[in-house]
């Protein structure tokens, strides 16, 4: 897919290149903080999954001032299983949001304090089978909770990623047990035609006597089996809210390149490419023309008459010799 058929297809991917956004996903934070004020009296924010930087960008300018060089007092972290380049005010840690150590250097980061907000951009790779990919990513947002519960703070906030699908009332009732206050909320940048989602939870309160632990799993399999049947006033409805400006840009909409009057479209590349991507390995053999090509259709044997002196073709693609030893045993006639 070229440059500029890529740029037309998707409005918010321009928008997030001439912006400085290192991801298209910096507009869904915006959004969502439009709508809940998110970012109110916040001093130190976690942002979980964060590779390739999107969310962090959006906590580093809106907490700490576009250079990140805001009031001392605010701390930002980002952590990630992936390397992530430098952002200016946001402190790194590459690793594993299923461990306590991880929890440890987060709070150790924070001089001891507990966070005031826990954002949480992370899905897995999606396979296209709804109920598999729905069910890792309940997995994942559980794994972002059992961490959050080890390093925010009572009263604090948690955003986090959530495919919306038939469980989702189950993940409702597991989220509402640590906060009274969950909304579902789909940002104008997320397309319509996704199934992703955003769990805004606000007034983290643990249960009495709750003591956070990595080891045992926060979601508990043996719930009633008839739980997504009930109906009436028995049915958990979810909140759900639709965020951003209605009548702004579609992100399932085709837009073209030129969107103001008198002002020519020009290319602009990504703000951060990716470090280390899995498909470096796959665009360095294209570029080198070192793909393995398959091989052309086999010769018929039978089918076509014996060729004669001077009228076999030379294969296309074969070096000469292959050609000529082709050709030799084509009539039978050893070399």
């Amino acid at each position: 897919m070229g440059r500029s058929s890529k740029d037309k297809r998707d409005i918010y991917y321009r928008l997030a290149k001439e912006e400085g956004w290192r991801a298209r996903s910096a507009f869904k934070l915006l959004q969502l903080d439009e709508e809940f004020q998110l970012f109110e009296g916040v001093r130190r924010a976690v942002d979980l999954c964060a590779a390739p930087g999107s969310w962090s960008q959006v906590l580093s300018r809106k907490l700490k001032g576009g250079a990140g060089e805001g009031p001392e007092s605010v701390k930002i972290v980002a952590v990630d299983l992936q390397a992530m380049a430098p952002l200016p005010g946001v402190v790194q840690i590459q690793g594993d949001i299923t461990k306590v150590s991880t929890a440890q250097e987060i709070i150790q980061h924070f001089e001891g304090q507990p966070a005031d907000l826990v954002v949480c951009d992370g899905a897995p790779d999606v396979t296209g089978l709804h109920d598999i990919d729905e069910y890792i990513q309940a997995q994942l947002l559980l794994a972002a909770l059992n961490i959050t519960t080890h390093v925010l703070n009572k009263g604090g906030t948690f955003v986090a990623k959530i495919f919306r699908g038939k469980d989702v009332t189950l993940l409702y009732s597991q989220l509402r047990i640590f906060f009274p206050d969950v909304t579902c909320a789909k940002p104008r940048s997320s397309r319509n035609s996704s199934i992703e989602a955003f769990v805004v939870c606000r007034g983290y309160c643990p249960p009495e006597g709750y003591v956070p632990n990595m080891s045992n799993p926060l979601l508990d399999h043996c719930y009633d089996v008839d739980f997504n049947q009930l109906e009436g006033p028995n049915r958990v409805i979810v909140p759900f809210l639709a965020c951003g400006d209605l009548s702004a840009y579609d992100s399932d909409q085709t837009y073209p390149l030129q969107l103001a009057p008198g002002k020519e479209y020009s290319y602009v590349p990504p703000t951060q490419p990716p470090i280390c991507p899995p498909y470096q390995e796959a665009c360095f053999l294209k570029r080198n023309n070192l793909l393995a090509k398959e091989p052309g259709p086999a010769p018929l044997e039978e089918a076509d008459p014996a060729p004669t002196y001077g009228s076999a073709p030379e294969p296309q693609g074969c070096p000469p010799e292959a050609a000529v030893e082709n050709v030799l045993a084509s009539l039978s006639v050893s070399p």
